[in-house]
């Protein structure tokens, strides 16, 4: 039998974050002031802190100090942060618990690998923390989404080969990632926009709960 692990990215797979950093976002721009829309905050979908600051910089066509960018990282992420105090386990997206207990079932350890800082804290909000072998996010790695760090250091964590590992992810910048970390890559949402997946399902309750033995059975 073959031993594999799964993956998951945390936001627009396992719960739905993108509408508060949006609001965060756009709170900022407002700031700023230029308009901040929800097709931009896509550009955002997956991409570090940092640099996604820098993209919504050069939508608003604003320079600032390396301080000021300190600063607005930081306002940016206490307003963030009122929004995901208020989170509970109804914000669990639907098929995600029915899938972890799919694993636990078959006895699949499973890992979260996230851009997010605040991935500890979602998952403890939404009550699924002690779920997870372990949490590798941005604390953990130093090189964002589409570089395959942060996969790699959740295959070490899951003591397996990277070719034994599933990823669960929703951008295009996470397939890229776990496509060059030499991965299984499942794309949940718009399938022509992840078409670069291994496999593709428009949520997590679409996926057939024999999908792993095709994996473990080899």
């Amino acid at each position: 039998m073959n031993k594999v692990g799964v993956i998951f990215d945390l936001d627009g797979v396992i719960v739905d974050t993108a509408k508060y950093h949006y609001l965060a976002w756009k709170e900022l721009a407002d700031h700023l002031g230029f308009s901040f829309t929800k097709e931009h905050n896509e550009l955002l979908k997956g991409v570090s802190r940092d640099r996604s600051l820098e993209i919504l910089l050069d939508i608003g066509k604003v320079s600032i100090s390396e301080a000021d960018k300190q600063a607005y990282l930081k306002s940016k992420n206490e307003a963030y942060l009122k929004y995901i105090y208020k989170m509970d386990d109804g914000e669990i997206l639907p098929g995600a618990e029915a899938l972890l207990n799919t694993l636990d079932k078959l006895k699949i350890p499973y890992v979260l690998g996230s851009a997010s800082k605040n991935a500890p804290l979602i998952l403890k909000q939404v009550h699924l923390i002690d779920r997870f072998k372990g949490i590798i996010d941005g604390n953990s790695v130093n090189k964002a989404k589409p570089d395959p760090e942060v996969f790699l250091i959740g295959a070490q964590t899951l003591n397996l080969d990277p070719k034994n590992c599933i990823v669960f992810e929703d951008a295009i910048a996470g397939i890229e990632a776990a496509n060059r970390a030499g991965m299984i890559s499942v794309g949940i949402g718009d399938k022509e926009t992840l078409s670069a997946a291994d496999f593709n399902f428009s949520d997590l309750k679409e996926i057939p709960e024999n999908f792993f033995n095709q994996f473990i059975n080899q």
